[in-house]
């Protein structure tokens, strides 16, 4: 125990440190976008997501207006540069020590262990962009939620529905929950609960069309470079018959050629569909009498995996999404979790050569540089392959008639 804490710690510690040291401002969204939404919103300037549309859910805001208050007292008492910097990764270092805290508890089992050295193991493959984003403020609470979805169902099921409201991927465990666990009502009914109070504050605080902008700020955006869809497009920029351009709207680099549009039109419906369609086979299974440790963990990394493959985005904080479901997984089913585990550790390994490591060669189209990308995004779709046929392969049974 009191090595697997001190890895913890070391890991977080150096993962931080390691945001100076890499290029292209792996910790920029932090400092650049982040602490200003927060300053505004503390000195009476417009509120994102309630004076006007935002690109996130709105609880989002909080770590950030959190981080800002942890960074207060290192800038009045010590004159701490960068304290904004220091404030969020202090807020991530607690929260993921409260998740780990839950997961390995005083005695761990041998799969908590396993899940536990699999964490610390891919927060530092995947270096800072792990803690310098606001996806990680969702992994704990992900974490958190899902062991607790057995034990403690409407609790889990509201922090899972919580973290939905800051970056909506925890959602795909909440709908996983309601398929696959037999307490599923009350996951509902947390879910609504939760979701109801949100909606209802921010209406008191004046938001109205702004409270859903999240999901529509995202319908009109291009094809960024690092999504899966984006790689065959990539390839021709190598060969000069596509461009990469910055959009300033949307603070991300895109890819231009001729059918872009389409594909990048397409993937919200695909996305749509892939869920649905995967919602489906989880309900049948559950249907037909099969077991949560079994149906939850392929289920909801399939859901999540999905969000990332069919995504206009490909940002490379979405790889921490995997982080959570595999995790879960391992606690619950450890030996057929094992080879989706190592592919999520290769998928952070690679994703951090991309970003930060490679960016500025891929922003030139360099061929090395395409081809790494190109091998995340292939492992990206075997992963969901994976996923799929461990889901498909779920043994379902029919559960003995009421007496």
């Amino acid at each position: 125990m009191v090595v697997l804490w001190a890895v913890f710690l070391l890991v977080h510690l150096l993962t931080a440190w390691l945001g100076w040291v890499y290029p292209s401002q792996p910790m920029g969204d932090v400092v650049l976008v982040y602490e200003p939404w927060a300053t505004s919103a503390l000195s009476g300037g417009p509120i994102v997501g309630i004076d006007e549309t935002w690109v996130y859910p709105q609880l989002a805001l909080v770590p950030m207006l959190i981080a800002a208050a942890l960074s207060a007292p290192l800038v009045l008492l010590l004159g701490v540069s960068h304290a904004y910097l220091v404030g969020w990764a202090t807020l991530v270092i607690i929260l993921d020590a409260v998740a780990f805290g839950v997961l390995v508890g005083r005695s761990p089992s041998r799969a908590r262990r396993v899940a536990a050295w699999f964490w610390c193991a891919a927060l530092l493959l995947l270096g800072p962009i792990a803690l310098y984003r606001i996806d990680a403020i969702t992994v704990p609470i992900a974490v958190i939620g899902g062991l607790w979805l057995v034990s403690r169902p409407t609790i889990g099921a509201a922090l899972l529905t919580i973290g939905a409201w800051i970056k909506i991927w925890p959602g795909a465990l909440v709908l996983a929950a309601v398929v696959a666990l037999r307490a599923r009502m009350r996951v509902l009914l947390a879910a609504a609960v939760v979701t109801t109070g949100v909606v209802a504050t921010l209406f008191l605080l004046g938001a109205d069309t702004e409270i859903f902008g999240f999901l529509t700020e995202q319908t009109g955006r291009g094809l960024q470079i690092e999504a899966v869809a984006a790689t065959p497009f990539l390839w021709l920029a190598v060969a000069g018959a596509a461009r990469i351009e910055y959009s300033f709207e949307i603070l991300t680099f895109q890819i231009t050629a001729p059918g872009v549009d389409a594909v990048a039109a397409a993937l919200t419906p695909l996305m749509a569909l892939s869920v649905l369609a995967v919602t489906v086979v989880g309900a049948r299974k559950a249907a037909r009498g099969a077991t949560f440790p079994r149906l939850f963990p392929p289920f909801a990394l399939t859901l999540v995996t999905l969000l990332i493959v069919t995504n206009k985005v490909g940002s490379p904080q979405f790889q921490t999404w995997l982080i959570a479901p595999v995790i879960l997984w391992l606690v619950l089913d450890r030996v057929r979790a094992r080879v989706p585990a190592v592919v999520v550790l290769t998928l952070c390994l690679l994703t951090c050569l991309v970003y930060p490591i490679g960016y500025d060669a891929l922003l030139r189209a360099d061929a090395l540089a395409v081809a790494v990308l190109t091998v995340r995004n292939v492992l990206l779709l075997v992963l969901l392959i994976l996923s799929i046929r461990a889901l498909a392969r779920v043994p379902a049974r029919h559960p003995k008639p009421q007496e």
